[in-house]
């Protein structure tokens, strides 16, 4: 029972480790393409802000499949459990394909095949990875609900699931807007600058979801710390 403590809490750690680590990426992304907007290299700071977010949204999907393998395994052990609360989440195979997807375009852009051709595709991708991907923070928060019918709500646990409710809202209106602005960019409307600002769009959003998913992990782990 203690080793298997020690590999929740340690896979936890990592958890919420790997939110504050997309939520980096998504920053790092809005930083690059706002510099982008002043004029210094658009085109190859376009391409590297693709890569950086894909690259966060592979960290992100990576951090959702290891915290639900803790809560579903987890619940298949509890007797407060029903059937309907387990189950796969599709969003994160989604997440992990948009991932993989826009690095390999952001590269090929970076390396100048087609690149503003290329950039609007990734863009697009990620858009409808938000959209389709868009309640799977919220999924998490749900599953985890279990665990935590043995003790009331602290004012912590009430916040984690509004603000889990609201970066759901936020991530899929985030991809309704950037999936626009790549089909607008792909169509040639002032392509480098909507490319740009949905990058800081996806950016601010992955901010905000990846902090949620830490706060989240980490009171799920604490949770479970005092139990």
């Amino acid at each position: 029972m203690s080793t298997t403590l020690v590999e929740s809490k340690t896979s936890g750690s990592a958890s919420a480790f790997g939110g504050l680590m997309d939520a980096v990426g998504g920053i790092a992304a809005a930083v690059i393409a706002i510099v982008g907007l002043t004029g210094f290299r658009p085109e190859q700071l376009t391409a590297i802000a693709v890569i950086v977010f894909g690259a966060a949204m592979l960290i992100q999907a990576g951090t959702l499949l290891s915290e639900y393998e803790i809560v579903l395994k987890a619940l298949s052990m509890s007797p407060l459990s029903t059937s309907t609360e387990i189950g796969a989440d599709g969003g994160m195979s989604i997440m992990f394909l948009g991932g993989i997807a826009g690095m390999v375009l952001g590269i090929l852009a970076l390396v100048g095949i087609a690149a503003a051709a290329l950039t609007a595709v990734a863009i697009i991708v990620f858009g409808a990875a938000l959209v389709l991907s868009s309640s799977s923070v919220r999924r998490l928060f749900v599953l985890q609900t279990p665990a935590r019918r043995s003790a009331a709500r602290t004012t912590t646990e009430m916040l984690a699931g509004e603000m889990a409710s609201g970066s759901a809202g936020v991530q899929l209106a985030a991809g309704l807007t950037t999936v626009v602005l790549g089909i607008l960019s792909a169509a040639g409307q002032r392509s480098q600058t909507l490319m740009l600002t949905a990058l800081i769009v996806l950016g601010v959003t992955f901010l905000m979801t990846g902090s949620t998913l830490s706060g989240i992990v980490m009171g799920f782990m604490r949770q479970s710390n005092g139990t």
